[in-house]
């Protein structure tokens, strides 16, 4: 849920003030993954003394400079620039070589504060930093140790017990050496990263920072995301030999920038060539090398040398174009109206034409050798959390109609929580927009422990859940900054026509719901899964209440809320539920429900014949594909609610993009 960032330059000369801009709009960028408070971490001047430690050792280089402040992250940039003028801090120093370190929180432990905020350090002298995205699950047993060896917390974080450990092993292996930790240094940094992250359990990617080892950094990652930015300064050829790129040898006097990022919206702007870095391993930043290493839990082998991983760089497939706004004034608005073209995105390749360009058939190259696997299977079941399981429960019954095979909905964490059987049969489907999401994650570790066929359907190519399935599909539908998903919602099918006909028509709407309470949305059939996701986005984003329910229960309970000042939408565009729903519209009017009802264009007499209903009107498609049209102007509702509202449209209370904690 948090982002990380960091950069470090190499034999390439920057002022201080560039660095410093290029981490806070490194933040910038991920801001969405998280934007309760912000920090970073940066050299001080080189020529400073020496610092010696209470442990009487004796740092290399000055301890690096820690700016950490509560809040949005143009609050930190405000700061750092007020405590700069106070310190008199040379922002025109250059640097040949630097190593710096940021992060936004989507606090987890302990509320938003300067002192809860990232980097969080081991103590006096900043003899350690770390930035961290995940929860480490037993940092209270690590916390108690560390207590006991004299350790001092100031924070309520999970986070603060890695930096201090690495103190205490970073201290004892030296102890155990004969090094004072000063100049001659013998315990590479991969050794002490190593030696922390056997005692760490739970989800994480880290970047250490230390005066110990300056101008390098050293990153990890154990479920949670992290891509390295690699650029040449001066060089960007594409036919570069990329094996080498990433060796220890000969490259050590070029210019390099390196990026750590947890999203590529991070990194795209400045490089698109990237390492994915891979669970359990130890990537490490210096001298102008990146040397990999696969992490070893071996407590035994603790001070041989790791085994060293060859690695090749890949290229982001996306456009800097898409982590900009444009004219539009939220990233929300602008996903919304990009549909059109995302929706094309993902259906290009995949239509097999027959005559008079017709489509006849599908392809979908990713599934193709395991699609008799999974026309074999006793079930299917569909997994995610959120939009994402929204979007799969509309898409079932269209799937047991036409596959035949019972479709089973499972909400991740609630799999996890029950262990729910999954047999060796069934094929396993993960829906998630980021790739990354942590309960996600898990319950597909669950299946294959089980030995399910399991099936990615993600909109992030080489992310944890496209690596760890045995097949998938790429959605094709371009990066997403609003926290609250829009477009990889409806990546099945065009909408071109909604955006221009309907959107002010809901901007309307929204102005005369925009000081109501509650919001009732009745759906059933394939538009059950329709009014889930419009309460769903109502809530997020505007922050009003809203309840999604299936229409079949309204007399099971709903029908009591009915009075003349509560708002309901009804979903009855035309399906086999078409009657069911006019039905229900009755049944609320007699009521005096305040009724907003969605229809097929050409339905609205039939719907409402006394016209005392407020009318959508949808254009008609195949029912099966009905939802995808009909979650547009739902989606520009709450846009609208949220604006008129007052509130952050991108970046809702308490929440973050890319779930990647339990």
């Amino acid at each position: 849920m948090c982002g990380i960032f960091a950069y470090l330059n190499y034999n390439a000369t920057r002022e201080r003030r560039h660095i410093v801009e290029l981490l806070f709009n490194g933040l910038r960028r991920l801001e969405h993954r998280g934007y309760d408070s912000a920090g970073i971490s940066i050299d001080a001047d080189p020529f400073r003394a020496p610092l010696t430690v209470s442990s009487g050792a004796v740092l290399p280089s000055p301890p690096p400079l820690l700016f950490r402040q509560e809040g949005k992250i143009e609050k930190l940039v405000s700061s750092f620039y007020h405590e700069a003028v106070v310190a008199e801090l040379d922002l025109e120093l250059s640097f040949t070589s630097h190593a710096g370190i940021a992060h936004t929180r989507w606090a987890t432990h302990g509320e938003p504060s300067p002192i809860n905020s990232h980097p969080q350090t081991s103590g006096e002298g900043n003899e350690f930093l770390v930035v961290h995205n995940g929860i480490i699950t037993n940092y209270m047993d690590l916390k108690e140790t560390l207590l006991k060896y004299g350790f001092h917390f100031e924070s309520d974080t999970d986070t603060e017990v890695i930096p201090k450990l690495a103190k205490f092993v970073h201290d004892s292996l030296n102890e155990d050496l004969g090094s004072d930790g000063g100049d001659k240094q013998v315990v590479p940094f991969t050794q002490i990263v190593m030696d922390v992250m056997r005692q760490l359990e739970g989800a994480y990617a880290l970047v250490f920072k230390s005066p110990y080892y300056p101008n390098e950094l050293v990153a990890c990652k154990r479920g949670s995301p992290l891509l390295l930015g690699v650029k040449e300064t001066g060089d960007m050829r594409t036919d570069i030999n990329v094996e080498s790129d990433l060796s220890a040898e000969g490259h050590h006097g070029k210019p390099k920038e390196y990026y750590l990022a947890s999203d590529a919206n991070a990194i795209v702007e400045h490089t698109r060539r990237v390492l994915v870095i891979e669970d359990n391993e130890v990537v490490h930043m210096k001298d102008g090398a990146v040397h990999i290493f696969k992490f070893d839990s071996d407590k035994s082998r603790r001070l041989l040398r790791p085994a060293s991983v060859q690695r090749g760089l890949s290229t982001l497939e996306m456009e800097v174009e898409q982590i900009r706004k444009g004219n539009f004034e939220h990233f929300m608005q602008k996903e919304i109206h990009e549909q059109p073209d995302s929706l094309t995105m993902t259906m290009r390749g995949r239509l097999i034409r027959g005559g008079e360009q017709k489509a006849k058939g599908i392809l979908l190259g990713g599934l193709k050798d395991y699609l008799k696997t999974m026309r074999r299977s006793r079930r299917i079941l569909f997994i995610g959390c959120g939009t994402s399981y929204n979007a799969a429960l509309a898409a079932r019954p269209v799937v047991e109609e036409l596959s035949g095979i019972p479709v089973t909905m499972e909400i991740a964490s609630d799999l996890l929580d029950r262990q729910g059987p999954i047999y060796r049969e069934d094929t396993a489907i993960f829906v998630s927009q980021s790739g990354e999401t942590a309960d996600t994650l898990q319950a597909l570790e669950y299946a294959k422990s089980n030995g399910a066929l399991c099936v990615g359907i993600t909109n992030t190519v080489g992310s944890a859940i496209a690596r760890g399935t045995h097949c998938g599909i790429h959605l094709n539908a371009g990066c997403e900054i609003g926290v609250a998903s829009t477009k990889a919602y409806t990546s099945q099918i065009a909408v071109i026509v909604m955006l221009a006909l309907l959107d002010k028509d809901m901007k309307e709407l929204a102005a005369l719901l925009m000081d109501e309470q509650s919001l009732l949305v009745f759906g059933r059939g394939y538009n059950y899964a329709t009014a889930l996701e419009c309460a769903l986005k109502v809530k997020e984003v505007s922050l009003m209440h809203a309840e999604g329910i299936v229409a079949g229960e309204m007399k099971h309970g709903p029908l009591a809320l009915v009075d003349e000042t509560l708002p309901i939408i009804v979903i009855a565009t035309g399906d086999a539920s078409l009657n069911k729903q006019q039905s229900v519209i009755q049944q609320l009017k007699a009521r005096k429900g305040r009724l907003i009802v969605m229809c097929t264009e050409g339905d609205a007499e039939f719907m409402c014949p006394d016209r005392t209903c407020r009318i959508i009107e949808v254009p008609k498609v195949h029912d099966c594909l009905q939802p995808i049209i009909n979650i547009v102007p739902l989606q520009l509702l709450a846009y609208h609610l949220t604006v008129f509202r007052g509130f952050n449209v991108d970046q809702p209370r308490n929440l973050a993009k890319s779930v990647t904690t339990q």
